[in-house]
């Protein structure tokens, strides 16, 4: 069975237009305008990066998780206008269960309906089924986030339900979250090829 560290030993994944590097530290300037610029990219994130102090414990607390191999986070380069783009990660990663999730996905506005998402979904999907030989993988979202779950299933996830009250809202309450899927079968049947035709 693959370890966390066979799978994600500085893992970086490319194609010609963008770049997922590991995240790190040394990272935090290079996205700090998206944190002090567009406040609405954290609506709804469970983890606020808005402002100096929100940046900072939205990367550290990213960088704990990958300590405790629980989750692997990437910053994301637009080679085509080399530019820093946003950010993206694997989590609840089971390779036991040779499952994952794919999440915590955030662009700048210029980068939004550029089909970078596409590209970086393609190099995460690739790497699950084909490297890390995963069964199955899960998008969460808040079910009220309607561009989210829309960009979701246009790369051929598919709904599996919502889990009532799932998690506590920052501004207080609690949101329903949407499962969406793709199985290694799909992947392989069709799914990879559609989007592949889409870059």
């Amino acid at each position: 069975m693959l370890q966390f560290n066979d799978v994600f030993n500085n893992l970086s994944l490319e194609d010609e237009r963008v770049l997922l590097q590991p995240l790190s530290k040394d990272n935090y300037p290079h996205l700090l305008p998206f944190a002090l610029q567009e406040p609405y990219l954290w609506k709804y994130s469970l983890i606020s990066g808005e402002g100096e102090d929100g940046l900072r414990n939205y990367v550290q607390v990213a960088l704990d998780a990958m300590e405790q191999q629980k989750e692997y986070p990437f910053i994301v380069f637009d080679k085509q206008l080399r530019q820093y783009a946003g950010s993206t990660r694997y989590y609840d990663i089971n390779l036991p269960f040779q499952t994952v999730q794919i999440g915590y996905t955030w662009y700048g506005r210029q980068f939004h309906g550029t089909g970078l998402n596409k590209h970086c979904k393609y190099l995460l999907l690739t790497n699950a089924f084909e490297n890390m030989q995963l069964e199955r993988v899960e998008f969460r979202a808040d079910a009220n986030n309607e561009r989210s779950i829309a960009a979701m299933k246009s790369i051929g996830c598919k709904v599996d339900g919502i889990l009532r009250s799932n998690m506590p809202k920052r501004e207080g309450g609690r949101r329903d979250s949407i499962v969406l899927s793709i199985l290694k079968d799909e992947w392989f049947g069709g799914v990879k090829e559609r989007l592949l035709q889409r870059l």
